[in-house]
């Protein structure tokens, strides 16, 4: 009876009791009311610590998974294309290597793109082109007449601009065509793998980057070596193009699948070629020497 005389509820507080029953065993029971972060003469301890650092453990993870989810901004804020520029430094390089280093039965949609699309690559991929054709173009024409003494050398600025018209054509052109006919396609044919429209600005903007380094090589002087240049940029690119958009066409009608492919792969052989051809090989006639005629010279005028 000693042991259940010892067991007493009491109120927390109540020095009178307590000094009466020293040996007693005080069970204290809070309320609502009671708990330490509302009791004015307590400060929060370590149990107050730990409960914050729990709220803000339950915070970050919100956040993360708001953070996996691109926000949708109106398209005329600077919000919305934001989102096409969140790339970083290593996967631009890992994806410019992808285009270098094409492997056989690899999506380069699947293995690089998907996770992240981005303008940021193909933009200045394309920048990086136009300058590096248009600056090798005027080296390449320098170099060509360079000992003539009746060649005077006159930088051309237009070749800039038209170097930059065909690239960002073709770069963004030729995308929306392929986008529209493999959703029209996909209508038609239900099991053909579907693209996205930045998914396939992706993939022509990273295959040309192979272009600039042949840009620069195609200085030198030697028709065989810059049509052994421009063949071997092709392979590389076009099988980029290629292996991607293969899987894409493979179940539809194998003559329009052919057909696809065969388009690509055209149209990619023909910016190569023409950019050669016209920046290149083409003859400057603006600076041809003109025929000079002496003072004491006189023409006879045609009757």
């Amino acid at each position: 009876m000693a042991a259940v005389d010892d067991l007493q509820f009491e109120e927390f507080g109540d020095e009178a009791t307590s000094a009466a029953n020293p040996g007693a065993t005080t069970i204290h029971i809070e309320g609502p009311s009671e708990s330490p972060a509302h009791q004015p003469g307590l400060s929060r301890g370590s149990g107050g610590e730990e409960d914050d650092e729990l709220l803000g453990n339950d915070d970050s993870d919100k956040t993360e998974l708001l953070a996996g989810q691109k926000k949708s901004s109106p398209f005329w804020t600077f919000e919305y294309y934001q989102t096409f520029f969140d790339v970083d430094t290593y996967q631009v390089f890992d994806r410019i290597k992808g285009s270098l280093l094409p492997i056989p039965g690899k999506n380069f949609v699947r293995l690089y793109i998907r996770s992240n699309p981005d303008l940021y690559g193909p933009f200045w991929i394309c920048a990086t082109l136009v300058f590096a054709i248009a600056i090798s173009g005027n080296l390449s024409n320098f170099l060509i007449h360079l000992g003539e003494k009746t060649y005077h050398y006159v930088p051309e600025f237009r070749k800039v601009s038209i170097a930059a018209t065909i690239i960002y054509a073709y770069a963004w052109l030729v995308p929306l065509a392929l986008w529209g006919f493999l959703m029209w396609r996909n209508s038609k044919v239900m099991n053909i793998v579907s693209y996205s429209f930045l998914e396939i600005v992706c993939v022509y903007g990273y295959s040309l980057f192979i272009y600039i380094p042949t840009a620069v090589l195609w200085i030198i002087p030697q028709k065989a070596v810059r049509w052994i240049l421009v063949m071997i940029a092709l392979g590389i690119s076009g099988s980029v193009l290629a292996m991607t958009f293969w899987p894409a066409v493979r179940e539809d009608n194998r003559r329009i699948a052919l057909a696809t492919i065969v388009t690509i792969v055209f149209l990619h052989t023909l910016l190569s070629v023409g950019c050669l051809a016209y920046f290149f090989d083409a003859p400057e006639m603006d600076h041809l020497p003109t025929a000079t005629v002496a003072p004491n010279q006189t023409v006879a005028a045609a009757k």
